[in-house]
């Protein structure tokens, strides 16, 4: 119905742009879940034939954290632990690092005494 009161056209036309925000927000969440769906079967069908190849990436790049663990448990140094952390390039490496960092600092931290003398 057409109206002639201004303050009632103001009402209507914020109620409309209220709907239409949140379809927009149905619409943005909608699309949300879409992106962190599970893959689908027939997508994994594709992938097969790299199936083997990613296999391998995934135990050499294990090893690889493997060796940097081990590496990781011979420095006794927060600033050299720093260093590496800089230098790192894969969020795994920089994970093991920051984890080592929080380890050697909590291990300081047991260690001073928690009232010092001051004779």
């Amino acid at each position: 119905e057409a109206t002639l009161d201004l303050a009632e056209r103001r009402r209507i036309r914020s109620a409309i742009r209220e709907l239409q925000r949140q379809e927009l927000e149905r619409d943005e969440e909608a699309l949300a879940s879409k992106r962190f769906r599970p893959e689908r079967s027939s997508h994994r069908q594709d992938d097969k034939e790299n199936w083997p190849q990613s296999r391998h990436l995934e135990e050499e790049q294990q090893a690889a954290l493997n060796a940097l663990s081990e590496q990781l448990e011979a420095i006794t140094s927060v600033e050299e632990l720093t260093k590496l952390l800089r230098a790192a390039g894969e969020y795994e490496e920089r994970k093991l690092i920051r984890a080592a960092i929080r380890k050697l600092r909590a291990e300081e931290i047991e260690g001073e005494p928690l009232f010092p003398c001051s004779r």
